[in-house]
């Protein structure tokens, strides 16, 4: 079930975001697809914007998706 969380420059990438969120930072790809974005860097956001934030995935282990360690 993915939740909506609001983002700033601050948050420095969707790296920071996944590690902080999902317990996992290599799962950062997982927000962007999501959220249609290609990029992890937060950087250029002026103001806050909404996420869709997917829910914690454990057999995504590899940080590289369709791919299990």
């Amino acid at each position: 079930m993915a939740i909506t969380i609001k983002v700033t420059a601050s948050d420095i990438s969707l790296y920071h975001v996944a590690a902080a969120r999902l317990g996992d930072a290599t799962q950062w790809w997982r927000i962007a697809r999501l959220n249609g974005m290609d990029d992890p860097d937060l950087s250029g956001f002026t103001t806050p914007v909404s996420l869709l934030l997917p829910g914690v995935d454990a057999s995504q282990d590899s940080g590289v998706p369709g791919v299990t360690s």
